[in-house]
């Protein structure tokens, strides 16, 4: 139960979401689900296959440029289309557009690894045919992308004719009224070659100004030879065409492999070649059991279950599945705010990646989260240049939204002055420290980040009468821009100043001679270090004492209310029908900001003004953010209203399987799907980490039966499960090992479970 997504409408608003939703990939490749044969004339489609990180730069037009503000953005590029695959009995051609569908089923199989169609078809003339269409993108051969089609005819036909594209004259999609789709520069890339090497056909692209090259390179076998074939040449494409004339089942598998300069180096076609080679005596259940594998080992991990409702069980898993998909799986790539699922923001990293998606893989698969930090981390150079470019002396400003490191955010008011991705890639840093105590990675790559991250903060911030400031900055809520003291980003800086001091002091203690190293290599003197405490100590935090609660900044709560209730509803979201200084002037959000801060720092304020700062943020956020239900459902939780906390996460679980925000047709909301996994776990389980240990609290809403999940922590494996009288832990794997529930502490040994009263 809970493995499949099944989908059938044929609309053509259903058809673009279901693109998204049919999406495959593996973290290296992704293919949105296009169907083979394409559609029915008029009906648009975004198709799309993309390579993580590859992209081009595209000028930003700046009607009135000032100093350091971007000229030139990087742009996730739609690479060569080898989908096209097209069937044709007699003279007629398949489409479901066309004739009548006696039986169709569609379905991505997520414990398998691929999606399905399942058809029975009758054509105009009466002709009546059975088709199985599969494909998958491969887990263990990142650059395979296989179809396979299985054609059984019905009905007395003279010929079956099947024709393969390989298609270097591609474009990518565009939106001008919505400013989270790019709106130009659609053709990004030029064919260069396009030959035959053996039996493999092959396509180069290169980008215009990165000069990136692509190489998709294709070989078909079938389970017959056809009795006529050809092969032509046509522009920038490939047309392979196949006859065959026996009333018989036929197979017709497409292996395609994509290359890249990002991995392969200069020699695309080449390395493209070697794959194809070491792929020729693999057959397709060679790749659906390598594709089970993975799978298997992945959701022994990741799987999470929740008893008690089916609906929420499937959009849990469905969600974990496209996050593996999308997540790079090695240090030259990250995860998009839209995986490599759709176009949506430009295929641009942002600090979706360290608050929202890298829990989950730190607490499930570590090696991948490590990977994610590493990407960062090579991208300091360019942040530490970015500083310098926006007027600081020192310091590491990473950028907004990027792929390779630029600034590529042209808004700067919710962009750029969002100084807190900063401190959340900081924080990401000490959180990998918490679940992993990996010293050795702290002593070559976190205080390195933790160091130049804070230097940024002293550098920004001043003292006033006492207290270090903030000011002119951007917090997560981006319907108030450019303020002084935002509570998240004062917060935040806080946790990343003391912890520049506290990784110092953790790596002298491992390691004098790593400490000297990285003394002299960053120059580090110890009244620097005294800096960072002091400005950490003197940290101003906005206190409203009226209300008892946290201010989202020194002036928001000066500001008149919006009023919600009088919004129309096609008025939302309110980004895309005001302009942003009527949003800038009243109190109103779009998402979670102090109460972000209160989840991910969970000792900045006692109950009751955590739960008044709940309530009054909550009266005025639209969460017109798909990041903001996941945050409140966890603090919810943590408040005890399990009900509310149920509410929100039921908008989360499923957001894009219902399409709740209406633009899941450019891409699936990757940062919300990691916000699922940490409500439930953060949420429900009330799981934290600190330099403690860790603590859980747990609790369940009404309607749920259980919950069960696994976390890795310090190299073990813990079991979860939770019903309404108690939590039961079981330690699976590693060394014993105690734990926190509810303020108790619990010993974990030997795979007993220990059954703890709620």
């Amino acid at each position: 139960m809970g493995w499949t997504v099944v989908r059938n409408q044929l609309d053509e608003e259903s058809l673009l979401v279901n693109e998204s939703l049919f999406a495959l990939g593996n973290g290296y490749l992704g293919v949105r689900g296009n169907f083979e044969e394409g559609y029915a004339p008029g009906i648009n489609s975004i198709r799309g296959t993309y390579i993580n990180a590859f992209h081009d730069e595209v000028p930003i037009e700046q009607a009135e440029k000032l100093h350091a503000f971007p000229e030139v953005s990087e742009k996730l590029v739609n690479i060569i289309d080898a989908q096209t695959i097209m069937i044709c009995f007699d003279d007629e051609w398949f489409s479901l557009f066309d004739g009548d569908i006696l039986d169709y089923k569609r379905e991505i199989n997520m414990d398998e690894g691929y999606s399905e169609r399942r058809i029975r078809w009758r054509s105009p003339q009466g002709k009546t045919v059975r088709l199985h269409f599969r494909r998958l993108v491969s887990f263990r051969t990142k650059e395979l992308f296989l179809q396979w089609i299985d054609i059984y005819p019905e009905s007395a036909c003279r010929n079956i004719r099947v024709i393969s594209y390989l298609d270097g004259d591609v474009t990518n999609a565009a939106d001008p009224d919505d400013p989270r789709v790019a709106s130009g520069h659609t053709k990004r890339t030029n064919t260069t070659d396009v030959f035959q090497d053996g039996p493999n056909h092959t396509v180069v692209n290169r980008t215009f100004e990165t000069r990136l090259e692509t190489a998709a390179s294709v070989r078909i076998r079938t389970s017959r030879t056809p009795d006529v074939y050809s092969c032509e040449y046509h522009g920038e494409a490939v047309v392979e065409d196949m006859t065959f004339r026996e009333e018989e089942h036929i197979r017709v598998s497409k292996w395609t492999v994509y290359t890249d300069t990002y991995r392969h180096g200069p020699d695309v076609k080449s390395e493209a070649r070697t794959i194809h080679n070491e792929l020729a005596d693999v057959s397709i259940a060679d790749v659906l059991t390598g594709q089970r594998e993975y799978l298997h080992g992945f959701w022994q991990s990741a799987d999470i279950q929740v008893e008690g409702d089916a609906n929420l069980q499937t959009g849990i898993r469905f969600n974990l599945f496209q996050l593996l998909q999308s997540v790079g799986k090695e240090p030259a790539s990250n995860i998009s705010a839209k995986g490599l699922s759709g176009e949506g923001y430009e295929g641009h990293y942002f600090w979706d990646t360290e608050i929202y998606m890298f829990p989950v893989f730190l607490m499930t698969e570590p090696s991948i989260a490590k990977n994610l930090l590493e990407h960062r981390y090579s991208l300091l150079p360019a942040a530490k240049y970015r500083a310098k470019e926006v007027g600081h002396e020192q310091g590491a400003l990473f950028p907004w939204r990027t792929i390779k490191g630029r600034e590529c955010s042209g808004f700067f008011p919710a962009g750029t002055a969002q100084y807190h991705i900063s401190a959340d890639i900081a924080y990401s840093f000490v959180q990998y420290y918490f679940a992993t105590n990996d010293m050795a990675f702290m002593s070559e790559y976190g205080a390195e980040i933790l160091v130049e991250t804070a230097r940024l903060w002293i550098d920004t911030g001043h003292e006033k009468d006492g207290q270090f400031r903030i000011d002119d900055v951007t917090g997560p809520d981006e319907y108030t821009c450019i303020i002084n003291n935002n509570f998240y980003t004062n917060a935040m800086a806080r946790f990343n100043l003391r912890w520049a001091v506290k990784s110092l002091a953790l790596v002298q203690d491992y390691s004098q001679e790593a400490f000297d190293r990285l003394v002299m290599r960053l120059g580090i003197e110890p009244e620097e270090i005294f800096a960072f405490q002091r400005a950490a100590d003197r940290m101003y935090l906005p206190y409203d004492p009226e209300r008892d609660i946290h201010a989202q900044d020194d002036t928001f709560l000066d500001k008149d209310r919006w009023n919600l209730a009088a919004t129309p509803k096609e008025k939302f979201p309110l980004l895309l029908h005001y302009h942003p200084l009527t949003l800038y002037r009243y109190q109103v959000c779009k998402q979670a900001d102090t109460v972000l801060a209160h989840f991910l720092l969970d000792d900045l304020a006692d109950e009751t003004t955590m739960r008044k700062t709940y309530e009054y943020y909550e009266a005025v956020t639209t969460h017109d953010s798909s990041l903001s239900y996941c945050v409140f459902s966890i603090m919810a939780a943590r408040l005890g209203d399990q009900e509310k906390a149920l509410r929100y996460f039921s908008e989360t679980a499923r957001l894009d399987l219902d399409n709740t925000h209406g633009n899941t047709k450019d891409g699936l909301h990757m940062a919300n799907m990691g916000g699922t996994w940490s409500a439930l776990v953060y949420g429900f389980a009330g799981m934290r980490m600190s330099e403690s240990g860790l603590s859980f609290r747990p609790s369940l809403p009404k309607s749920w039966t259980s919950l069960t999940f696994h976390i890795r922590y310090h190299g073990r494996i813990i079991q979860l499960y939770i019903d309404h009288d108690a939590a039961e832990y079981t330690l699976v794997h590693g060394e014993p090992i105690t734990v926190t529930h509810r303020a108790a502490p619990i010993k974990l040994a030997d795979g007993t479970a220990v059954r703890a009263v709620l």
